[in-house]
């Protein structure tokens, strides 16, 4: 069984600054990509930003600059530093991991997080 545990959501004022963490843990064999995806009401789930083991990191056009992706492969930890955030920041931001597991090495599955509530509002 694998989980992906997020947290660092919250209320922040325009220009502000947010860090969100998403530790992943379980029956973990390899972690291929790790990511976060954003949903605000009524619209569909976004790519926020992607990182790749290995890989070039990945951003939506609206948060480059802005936002930052890292990860701690030792903790099976991704975490996305976002400064300058604006209104249209605001949605559920949800960590998402491309992995295998113990019982099927060979075969990457895509796992999502609970969600964090992220809210940019004076």
């Amino acid at each position: 069984q694998v989980r992906l545990v997020e947290s660092g959501g919250g209320l922040v004022q325009p220009g502000g600054s947010l860090r969100l963490s998403c530790a992943a843990s379980g029956n973990i064999f390899s972690i291929h990509t790790m990511g976060w995806y954003r949903q605000a009401p009524g619209k569909q789930r976004d790519m926020v930003a992607t990182s790749p083991s290995g890989g070039n990191t990945n951003y939506a056009d609206s948060v480059k600059g802005r936002f930052t992706i890292s990860r701690d492969n030792a903790k099976n930890t991704v975490y996305l530093q976002m400064n300058n955030l604006k209104p249209e920041d605001t949605a559920v931001y949800y960590c998402n991991a491309v992995l295998s597991t113990n019982n099927m090495p060979g075969y990457p599955r895509n796992y999502w997080g609970q969600g964090t509530q992220v809210t940019v509002s004076s």
